[in-house]
């Protein structure tokens, strides 16, 4: 029985390593997800106001189908400039796609696909003129990566806001998945709630295991009027909402595979926030497989069995970020 990994955290799929880096004052942050080897990657965007860097790129069709890694940040726009440091110390290590490999003095270029949510109205101390914090943030986080990251209000989630709740960074993983292993990582600065309205319940309640957010239940005779989200973001406006997500499983795939995984995965958003994927949102996941693992046959029911893990292990992951987040609040 698939059951949590022993951190329950992306890092329970072998091959990859998390860091997080902030800045208190300014009240933002970077997370960094670094592939020990170029590693298979999709991504799915589903909100009407995203942010984000070498999306295009991960479509079916293109040149490159492996990344290096992937950088979720705080900073709307901004921060973007997170992946710019990353690219340039994985570079320097001689890290990334070689197009003109027998040329000297050509540098490599490493793929870093990244997305952002929009943390500037917190109140940190946003004036740093011609020198954004996110490149340097980003360097930062790529250095503090290991297989043990913390959550909660750290990295991408540190300055960031769950509907009327503190956001933050969670994570999940289910191992033991007819041999494979999925986790999930989400940053959570959503317009919509994810708590049920006037109860101590998460929308994610069913998905929860091992009370791994506080066990909370909606009382037995629960009702809700179809308008009533909870504790939302009453005001929100354009790019101001967002949850950024990585799934990372250890299965062999192709980009195709990934991105159906992706696609299925959107639903572990649905689950776990509401609303969802409005037009203020930025709402982006990733996938990425190290491919350690083949597919057990046959290979299709493999592959919707690993999307639906995936979506309940984001599912988690949401709810792990709030439920964390307040504990350190």
């Amino acid at each position: 029985m698939a059951q949590p990994g022993p951190r329950n955290n992306l890092t329970d799929v072998s091959g990859l390593v998390v860091g997080h880096a902030h800045d208190a004052n300014i009240r933002t942050g970077t997370t960094v997800i670094l592939a020990d080897e170029p590693a298979i990657a999709a991504v799915c965007v589903a909100g009407g106001g995203p942010g984000t860097r070498e999306t295009d790129l991960l479509q079916a069709g293109m040149l490159v189908e492996r990344v290096d890694a992937i950088v979720l940040s705080g900073g709307s726009a901004y921060g973007l400039a997170a992946a710019d440091g990353v690219l340039a110390a994985l570079g320097a290590q001689g890290r990334g796609l070689r197009l003109a490999k027998d040329r000297p003095g050509i540098p490599p270029t490493p793929i870093v696909p990244a997305a952002i949510l929009y943390d500037l109205a917190n109140g940190g101390d946003k004036a740093w003129g011609t020198q954004p914090p996110y490149a340097a943030l980003g360097q930062q986080a790529l250095s503090s990566c290991s297989e043990t990251p913390d959550l909660g209000r750290v990295g991408a989630g540190f300055g960031a806001r769950a509907g009327g709740l503190p956001g933050g960074v969670g994570a999940a993983s289910l191992t033991d998945l007819q041999g494979l292993s999925v986790g999930a990582l989400a940053a959570v600065n959503s317009f919509g709630s994810v708590m049920m309205p006037g109860t101590q319940a998460f929308w994610a309640w069913p998905y929860e295991l091992n009370g791994e957010f506080g066990g909370g239940r909606p009382p037995q005779d629960f009702q809700m009027a179809p308008d009533d989200w909870g504790p939302a973001k009453l005001n929100p406006a354009a790019r101001q909402n967002t949850t950024i997500a990585c799934i990372a499983t250890d299965a062999i795939l192709t980009q195709s595979q990934a991105q159906r995984v992706a696609q299925m995965a959107l639903a572990g958003f649905a689950r776990a926030i509401r609303p969802v994927f409005a037009p203020t949102d930025g709402d982006v996941v990733f996938v990425i497989s190290t491919g350690r693992q083949a597919l057990p046959a046959p290979e299709t029911a493999s592959l919707s069995l690993l999307g639906e893990a995936a979506a309940n292990t984001l599912t988690r992951a949401i709810a792990r970020a709030v439920w964390l987040a307040r504990e350190k609040d």
